[in-house]
């Protein structure tokens, strides 16, 4: 009998998150409004600033944000008729903890003992 392998044994919700948030950065624009909004800190920038920087006309650009808020990685407020997006510092660090949670604690060997 082959032992289950090592990402079993995370929790399965932690697993489908870190999916999702990778999943959603995995498009260059969201990546780069992400990337662009780290650089602005925590005030983050109003969305005509982001549109602006990324060259992307607003309809795809409304469309990239709500994916990355739907994952949570960003967040967006109403400053009267203004939208401003900050990045989700915390997520975007349980997603690098996520990575990097078992950093150079060896592979286990999974081979069957029939082998």
């Amino acid at each position: 009998m082959t032992p289950n392998p090592t990402w079993c044994t995370i929790p399965a919700m932690e697993l489908e998150r870190a999916a999702k948030c990778l999943a959603e950065l995995g498009n260059p624009v969201r990546l780069s409004a992400v990337r662009l909004l780290v650089q602005a800190g925590p005030d983050g920038l109003p969305v005509k600033d982001i549109q602006s920087h990324l060259g992307v006309p607003q309809s795809t650009l409304s469309h990239h944000l709500a994916h990355l808020i739907s994952a949570g990685l960003i967040s967006q407020t109403r400053e009267g008729r203004m939208l401003r997006c900050r990045v989700s510092y915390k997520t975007i660090k349980e997603v690098l903890d996520f990575l990097m949670k078992d950093c150079c604690a060896g592979v286990a060997d999974h081979r069957s003992a029939a082998e």
